[in-house]
């Protein structure tokens, strides 16, 4: 049945319509007809919670602004009565973008209404069928726009080139030596015929390859024969999240032919909730492929499994700081995926604090559905975030755990906002931490390690200003792993209040952030004789600002560093600039 045609409607308009009636599957049909506007499912959702009194945030009244298109085209009650049944059809490009607000702007496709919905209606399969449908005709934020072509042209979802990304792995590995004191403790790399194959998130090598390091560490631990893919090797899949599921298939394709390629007997999938689901669940449709040569698990299910088996020792008493785990939305109402998490946890740790409500109950870290790259909305979704920060708190844990880097994001995102005592860490670093390995008897002399430049920040307290959550972490890992006590900022308003309370030896600042910006910040504290010693590190992307700062009628800052950074680049400038000399 073709969609009603109309000489004034915009060519997108026209071709998503075109486009609607390919999508209509029995699931997506059902969903559309199914809905009694019971209301069951506004309570459930955390945009509506943290918004009462703007309608437009529930579930149902969102689900409409979709139906209504249906029921004008599809549904012969629109045909009939379309004022009856409030059908209306999208005609300009005005239309789509109110439209693409709906979609992306006010839902993360948790699926918590889904759970809740007595007629079983699932808002979150037919809102990314509509994010899909605007895609294909170019309307979309422009933080999915090229997340989406980093994956299709580069391979990744973020743009890593296959020579950083080995040149990470090589540094893990040779830091993983040191440590083990064991020159045999590598990361091998496209070895054929491995028992497994490791993939993982283009946020481990860009911005936490510590998890790599603890992940070999455990592989190193259980003996076991295991490789990473030189290409093919990201295992997230932003067309879970754009609705597209030609990208969704090419993706999942791509890492299915490199598994194949190298022969290894199981895919383990790093702690990602998006990229479990889309990898195991939802990827084979996806590519249109059977997959029979290979098995694919969670890095959760092979940790616990090595436990369990023996291959690993662990001493949960080297965690005693009150942990509560957040599931994933992918992993817990989309896959099932909750129980494992929770013994791995009790395994590892020795003060694990359940939060409630909790498993498929969970409410959304607020940065899923594709959320953290989509920056427009971060004021509305962190104003969401209320509801998880007033559960998380309730917990009087210090450590979050969660096993998805995206909620890993989220949840760091609103930490900050909120100002909770806690951080965020996943079950890989917890195990990491609680592995009990024995030293070797003897130690080839090549591998003793040599003196290294840990706890030489010690003593400094510097501030990290950055509205990008992925750099804030990345530099507070690195110079808090060099003793440095790190404060976060992800804005210029907040920085500048944290820089009054705390006084830091060192802030490092962002141009481009939103509200005050990073230029406007380091005049203040140029200009207010109680901050004006702090010392300034402008970190920026956009090298054609500087002259923002050194055009500014103050003292220039002490360092600049262009984007994208490095840890080279960032322990070198911060040691310059507070005069630290390490002696090997």
């Amino acid at each position: 049945m073709s969609p009603a045609t109309n000489t004034e409607r915009s060519h997108k308009a026209q071709k998503v319509l075109e486009r609607f009636d390919k999508k209509l599957s029995r699931q997506v049909v059902s969903s559309l007809v199914s809905c009694v506007h019971c209301g069951m499912c506004t309570d459930s959702c955390h945009y509506v919670l943290a918004n009462p009194d703007d309608p437009s945030y529930a579930p149902a009244y969102k689900a409409d602004r979709i139906r209504r298109i249906f029921k004008r085209h599809f549904d012969w009650t629109g045909r009939v009565a379309p004022w009856w049944v409030h059908a209306r059809s999208v005609y300009t490009d005005d239309d789509l973008e109110e439209l693409k607000d709906i979609v992306f702007g006010k839902c993360t496709n948790c699926r918590r209404c889904t759970i809740n919905c007595p007629m079983g209606v699932d808002f979150a399969t037919f809102n990314r069928m509509a994010r899909g449908l605007l895609v294909s005709v170019g309307v979309m934020p422009e933080g999915v726009s090229v997340v989406s072509k980093d994956q299709w042209e580069i391979g990744n979802q973020m743009g890593v080139l296959k020579e950083d990304y080995i040149e990470t792995l090589e540094w893990m590995a040779e830091e993983l030596q040191m440590e083990l004191n064991d020159p045999e403790a590598t990361i091998p790399i496209d070895v054929p015929d491995c028992d497994i194959v490791y993939s993982i998130n283009p946020r481990e090598i860009k911005y936490d390859p510590r998890t790599i390091a603890d992940a070999a560490k455990i592989f190193y631990a259980a003996g076991e024969h295991w490789t990473m893919p030189s290409e093919g090797w990201d295992m997230t899949n932003f067309g879970l999240f754009s609705g597209d599921d030609d990208l969704g298939g090419a993706v999942a394709r791509r890492l299915y032919e490199k598994v194949s390629d190298l022969r290894g007997k199981t895919l383990v999938i790093s702690e990602c909730g998006h990229g479990y689901r889309s990898t195991r669940c939802e990827g084979p449709n996806w590519a249109k492929q059977d997959i029979n040569d290979f098995a694919m698990e969670s890095s959760v299910s092979t940790m616990l499994r090595y436990i369990r088996d023996g291959r690993i020792t662990v001493d949960k008493t080297r965690n005693t700081t009150p942990v509560t785990f957040h599931d994933s939305c992918n992993n817990a109402r989309s896959c099932g995926f909750f129980e494992e998490p929770r013994e791995l946890l009790n395994l590892v740790c020795s003060d694990f604090r359940e939060m409630y409500p909790n498993r498929a109950e969970n409410y959304c870290c607020t940065g899923g559905g594709g959320a953290m790259s989509m920056s427009e909305y971060t004021p509305r979704r962190l104003k969401s975030a209320k509801i998880k920060a007033e559960q998380l708190k309730a917990t009087g844990a210090k450590i979050v755990v969660t096993s998805c880097h995206n909620c890993v994001d989220g949840l760091s995102d609103l930490i900050r906002h909120y100002n909770l005592d806690m951080k965020v860490t996943q079950l890989v670093n917890l195990v990491a931490d609680a592995l009990v390995i024995e030293p070797k008897a003897e130690a080839p002399e090549a591998a003793v390690p040599v003196a290294t430049a840990d706890g030489e920040l010690a003593g400094y307290t510097i501030l990290v200003a950055d509205d990008e959550p992925d750099l804030v972490t990345f530099v507070s890992t690195l110079l808090e792993d060099h003793g440095a006590t790190v404060i976060g900022a992800s804005n210029g308003e907040e920085a500048l209040s944290l820089a009054r309370a705390h006084k830091p030896d060192l802030i490092t600042l962002d141009i481009t952030m939103p509200g005050m910006s990073g230029d406007e910040v380091f005049v203040a504290l140029r200009k207010d004789p109680d901050l004006r010693g702090i010392k300034a590190c402008i970190i920026t992307g956009r090298p054609e600002l500087r002259r923002l700062i050194y055009e500014r009628p103050v003292t220039p800052p002490e360092g600049y560093i262009d984007k994208p950074v490095d840890e080279e680049s960032i322990l070198t400038n911060v040691k310059k600039i507070l005069e630290v000399h390490h002696e090997s």
